[in-house]
């Protein structure tokens, strides 16, 4: 089998010089660059076009996130490791989202770096045991809604075209306070009008769950 070519990408020298000597000193890896921040990764991806590049997320500099997020609008055929210590919900699923083809974590055994290395090279998912789970239990169970009850019952409402002063009689409430619900609508699904805040509604599960 050809060799596996690499680009380290991390902003701690200490831990890119541990990489390199795993790699260099094992038969089947040869390692083309390193990177302190994604940026740089970017760059020297597309320069060199490494078979893998092992990736660390969060860089002062220039994220992994948004590197590999531009590796896959380039098009780039290198293939994204994630290695990091993070293994939030808020780290594993955009990076997988915006093409990661693997994740592991840095306390992951030598072999199984490795073996996923090897894997990631040849185009197939890796993820260790932790992240693993957490990607189910993510597909499982729908993300909670951003909105409180009170926002959410506004915007299904404003769904179905009801104008403010309806909305007030509705629930209750005086349109002030019906402006300040949509308000914080608008601020938590990042938009601003009532026809995106409805699309967002339904594009994240808010609205139509019943």
């Amino acid at each position: 089998m050809d060799e596996i070519s690499l680009l380290l990408v991390d902003d701690h020298p200490v831990v890119r010089n541990g990489l390199r000597g795993m790699f260099e000193s094992t038969p089947g890896f040869t390692v083309l660059a390193e990177a302190s921040n994604g940026v740089e990764a970017v760059e020297l991806a597309a320069d060199l076009d490494p078979d893998v590049i092992l990736m660390d997320l969060r860089m002062p500099g220039g994220g992994g996130l948004d590197a590999i997020t531009e590796l896959t609008r380039r098009g780039i055929r290198s293939k994204v490791l994630v290695l990091t210590t993070w293994d939030t919900d808020t780290d594993t699923l955009p990076a997988i989202e915006a093409g990661a083809t693997g994740y592991l974590l840095k306390d992951a055994p030598q072999d199984e770096l490795f073996n996923a290395v090897r894997q990631a090279a040849a185009g197939r998912t890796v993820l260790s045991p932790a992240v693993a789970s957490r990607l189910v239990s993510a597909v499982r169970s729908p993300a909670p809604s951003p909105l409180a009850a009170r926002e959410r019952q506004v915007l299904e409402l404003v769904a179905k075209g009801t104008s403010n002063r309806d909305i007030a009689r509705e629930l209750f409430i005086s349109e002030a306070t019906v402006k300040t619900h949509l308000s914080h609508v608008f601020t938590k699904l990042g938009v601003t009008d009532r026809a995106a805040a409805v699309a967002k509604g339904y594009e994240q599960g808010i609205l139509g769950r019943d």
